[in-house]
């Protein structure tokens, strides 16, 4: 009862005039932030955080909340239309809501991903409210061995449970855990991987950098190749009809839904986890556990009802830690947090009870935040799907210049460019060969996560290998990857089994 007085009292601050329009235009201003190539919820958050000190420091955490919320439902936009990830949360997106959107299911696949963002984030938002403390408790008892073993499983069910060619997904998860050790060592700080001490390398290989190379110039250059004359873009058009056959359509992926929300939630509450690793794991659990995992990556509408919950709980789950502990779960979080300090505000578990108006006036923004996202995104969703309509000369060239210009503007060097050149190359050779890009993008982005929590480990255990299976959570972790990981062996000879005893026709 007195978590509903708390969150009542903090309905009456974030329903005020004031708060409401600023969710109204946070939410807004996301929503396109997320959907172009390049920017992103970190950006967002970044450019408006010197503007939040002409209003209170409860407005102005709303604020930046309500982009943070705006950019993840945002950022599924140019992923489903384009092709391009508007930002790394949105990259698992691409995997099905492109090929929808080019068979002419545009409308529907936007429905799902502004449908599943709610319900990922009403669900995590709920959590949030109950559970706040004890699963901060638990989330700061998940140690190093826990994360490695976690983002082990993670890669060995794109292995046992794909439906790719395995030793491909093998090669390319070995390929993106290569790039990701481009850069500075993390213990000794030497360089490594730099190709001859080239200075742009010394930051390593941006995820951004990756997916905008890979998913966009890749995906201009296989389209164009393998059309001999210029293609039109199917024509979409969205009617209240179609979004009531859209939101019938979701009422079937509540299981999808409802596991990618928990997941991402309890994923975001990890430090330095944050929403793009749990979309991708929600992705792979969607795929491992559905009837026709073949048919993920052609346009399965549970392909981006997965990730687009997971995203958006992940999102609610990294605030978590950020408030109850001072540890941020994002980078996003983490300009939040450093917002919070500029305000005067610490965070930790005394937060709670020396600012319960600050407290409860964020978590119910949440819930307002969540309710204008989906209800401005799926007005907006004409406007975005008109964009298909355009001739597929001046899609491609717009494209073009977006990859440039997404790629460049975050760090603003012309190192980045070319190496966004060089992956849409690698991009459209890899398709060409089919080698599955997720598993790629997937280990790029888990793989310093990986390494950070594996030297960790070996380090404070003194070099002892069999703590990862001594503690109890990583243990069965580590179980659970051995058995995905053997999974197609048993599959073979399970089939060999069966031909071998067939009758001889």
């Amino acid at each position: 009862m007195d978590t509903l007085a708390l969150l009542a009292d903090g309905f009456a601050t974030s329903l005020s005039p004031l708060n409401i329009m600023i969710v109204l235009l946070g939410v807004t201003a996301g929503l396109f932030i997320g959907a172009m190539p390049g920017l992103g919820s970190v950006n967002g958050v970044a450019i408006v955080l010197p503007l939040t000190f002409i209003v209170p420091p409860s407005s102005a955490i709303i604020l930046l909340c309500a982009i943070y919320y705006g950019a993840m439902y945002g950022g599924a936009i140019s992923s489903i239309l384009l092709g391009i990830p508007g930002a790394s949360t949105a990259v698992a997106t691409t995997f099905d809501g492109r090929p929808l959107a080019q068979q002419g299911k545009a409308g529907l696949a936007l429905i799902a991903a502004a449908v599943a963002s709610f319900i990922g984030g009403t669900i995590s938002v709920v959590l949030f409210t109950l559970f706040a403390v004890p699963l901060a408790d638990l989330a700061l008892a998940f140690g190093p061995a826990e994360e490695f073993a976690l983002v082990l499983m993670a890669f060995t069910t794109f292995v046992g449970l794909g439906g790719d060619d395995k030793l491909k997904t093998i090669i390319m998860i070995c390929l993106g855990l290569v790039l990701s050790t481009v850069g500075l060592d993390l213990i000794s700080g030497q360089p490594r991987l730099i190709f001859g001490d080239m200075p742009g390398f010394y930051s390593g290989i941006s995820f951004l950098v990756l997916a905008i190379g890979v998913y966009g110039i890749g995906e201009i250059l296989y389209t164009i190749e393998s059309s001999r004359t210029a293609p039109q873009v199917t024509p979409a058009r969205i009617t209240l009809r179609d979004l009531g056959d859209g939101i019938r359509t979701m009422n079937r992926m509540w299981r999808t839904m409802s596991l990618g929300s928990f997941l991402g939630f309890f994923v975001g509450m990890l430090p330095a986890a944050g929403a793009t690793p749990a979309a991708l794991m929600a992705y792979g659990i969607a795929r491992s556990t559905s009837k026709t995992p073949s048919s993920f990556g052609k346009g399965n509408l549970e392909g981006v009802a997965a990730p687009e919950t997971a995203n958006n709980a992940a999102s609610t789950g990294s605030l978590l830690p950020m408030l109850t502990l001072g540890i941020p779960g994002s980078p996003t979080t983490a300009l939040l947090l450093g917002g919070m300090v500029m305000w005067g505000l610490m965070p930790g578990p005394m937060l709670f009870i020396e600012q319960p108006e600050f407290v409860w006036g964020l978590i119910s923004s949440l819930y307002t935040a969540n309710f204008a996202a989906v209800a401005i995104n799926i007005a907006l969703i004409p406007l975005f799907v008109w964009a298909l309509r355009m001739p597929f000369t001046v899609l491609c060239a717009l494209v073009m210049v977006l990859c440039i210009v997404g790629g460049f503007a975050p760090s603003q060097k012309m190192h980045d460019v070319w190496l966004i050149a060089g992956f849409g190359v690698a991009g459209y050779l890899l398709r060409k060969a089919d080698y599955p890009l997720a598993p790629l993008v997937l280990a790029l982005v888990l793989g310093p996560l990986m390494e950070k929590s594996f030297r960790q480990t070996l380090i404070a255990e003194q070099g002892n290998i069999l703590a990862f299976v001594e503690r109890p959570l990583s243990g069965t972790f580590i179980a659970l990857a051995a058995l995905f990981f053997v999974l197609p062996l048993v599959k073979y000879l399970r089939k060999g089994g069966a031909r071998s005893i067939a009758p001889a026709e």
